[in-house]
């Protein structure tokens, strides 16, 4: 499966996808402001990643007025269930390969992998 998980409105989003090529690659392209992340999928990302806390946005504005801040894994994930903007994103998925997020090495171990 090719799988990238975004936002339409997120600027970053759109130039990871027009720089990896996703759609000339023919990726299925989930907007999870309009369609939320189900647990099922919320699962297969965490089995690919290791933890839910390794799939969590600390820099979401909403992180910075939460108190206390989540500390378990059951907490991780629930937030991210309740509100997509707690998934660090993108989250590109191509077979067993996950790359999360926008670092720069992310992207490059993308671009190597795809």
């Amino acid at each position: 499966m090719k799988k990238i998980y975004y936002l339409s409105s997120c600027s970053t989003c759109s130039r990871i996808i027009t720089e990896l090529k996703l759609k000339e690659k023919k990726f299925l392209f989930q907007d999870i402001k309009t369609e939320k992340i189900t647990p099922e999928q919320l699962e297969e990302m965490k089995a690919l990643e290791g933890s839910y806390e390794a799939l969590f946005s600390r820099v979401a504005l909403k992180y910075k007025t939460l108190d206390p801040k989540p500390s378990t894994e059951k907490e991780y994930k629930k937030l991210i269930l309740e509100e997509y903007t707690f998934l660090k994103r993108p989250v590109i998925i191509a077979g067993e390969n996950i790359f999360v997020g926008n670092s720069k090495s992310n992207i490059e171990a993308a671009k190597l992998a795809l």
